[in-house]
């Protein structure tokens, strides 16, 4: 049934339905508001109430979160933002680089609407696919910016994307793109911004640590497959580089509680090189397409720290592709890709 006849049978008042439009939603972790406690609390308090996140009982968790961690950690957090904070547009680095990936997918996707959101904070899934809805777009792909699949992630964006549309009387229609982990786009980004990178600096790292976000191993037992996504990205880059394991070794960052993470540690890697007389070390972190809090502060400042003070001489955090073309190119291959039917279908 086409707009112009659904308009026609419409009552006088009823508003005017536009044009059928594809959309493509790119979604992120989240970020607070400002680099402040109370944004921050309000952020923390979104995130680790999710059960995808946390999966204690919440009998169990709910008590420790409100009565302990919202207590304590917003402040510590705040300061951390504040070192990282981008003061002249006032909104965090992984705020600034997501909108710009959406800025540069909408130029290379002219028949589409492109739009972003974050998982937890502003602006929310619900509220961007309410959005792209008004503008038209009947069918919507959302993109979650996570290359390797868990479900503390990705599923949780599925979460939020499905829950969103539930109450909608007309719903459009969702497809969420899989993991990109093994996509030979995101290695070639992954490897081009690595190169470009290095040949800038003015010395030649002796380890580079492949460092993921970590993710408790219970998680990994019950069958969560980010750890193996994880593995492969670090093969397929080494090969890309041309480097050995022992070269550029496997790590995992960000261990929060005191149960057993997935290992090595980044922070434990980082020092046990600095004590093997390793002078020079660079760190890349590809499950992050965007600089972050955990890339800019836990890594570039305070792991850096660490190195330095365990001897270590050079050190550097190599970038995430950010707004870079090759992140542009990667987000068009996998929007055309995920999209395929859609377009010919509209033209049918």
């Amino acid at each position: 049934m086409t707009e112009k006849l659904l308009n026609d049978l419409a009552p006088a008042n009823h508003p005017a339905i536009p044009a059928q439009r594809i959309g493509v939603l790119l979604v992120n972790l989240g970020t607070p508001d400002a680099p402040e406690p109370g944004a921050v609390r309000r952020y923390l308090r979104e995130f680790l109430s999710d059960e995808r996140i946390v999966d204690l009982p919440r009998a169990v968790w709910l008590p420790i979160l409100h009565g302990v961690i919202l207590n304590v950690r917003p402040a510590v957090t705040a300061r951390n933002y504040k070192k990282i904070w981008r003061e002249e547009s006032n909104e965090s680095p992984l705020r600034y680089f997501t909108r710009a990936q959406s800025k540069a997918l909408s130029a290379s996707l002219d028949a589409a609407t492109v739009d972003w959101a974050m998982r937890y904070g502003n602006p929310s899934i619900a509220a961007r696919l309410e959005a792209m809805k008004a503008k038209g777009c009947t069918r919507i792909l959302v993109v979650p910016l996570y290359p390797q699949y868990s479900a503390t992630t990705t599923a949780s964006v599925a979460d939020a994307v499905f829950a969103a549309v539930k109450s909608m009387r007309w719903q459009p229609a969702i497809r969420t793109a899989p993991p990109f982990h093994d996509d030979p786009a995101y290695v070639d980004a992954l490897a081009q911004v690595a190169k470009r990178h290095l040949s800038g600096i003015d010395w030649t790292p002796e380890r580079v640590v492949i460092s993921f976000h970590g993710l408790p191993q219970r998680y990994f037992e019950a069958g969560d497959p980010y750890h193996c996504h994880c593995a492969k990205t670090a093969r397929l880059l080494r090969e890309t580089m041309g480097w050995t394991e022992e070269f550029a070794p496997l790590a995992f960052q960000s261990k929060f509680g005191r149960e057993k993470w997935l290992e090595p540690a980044t922070d434990e890697t980082i020092k046990s090189l600095a004590e093997q007389r390793i002078k020079k070390i660079a760190v890349i972190m590809p499950g992050f397409v965007s600089d972050c809090i955990e890339t800019l502060e836990e890594i570039d400042i305070a792991a850096r720290a660490t190195f330095m003070e365990a001897g270590g001489e050079d050190f550097t955090a190599i970038p995430c592709l950010n707004d870079s073309p090759e992140m542009a190119a990667l987000l068009e291959t996998i929007s055309r890709r995920e999209t395929a039917g859609w377009s010919d279908a509209r033209r049918s």
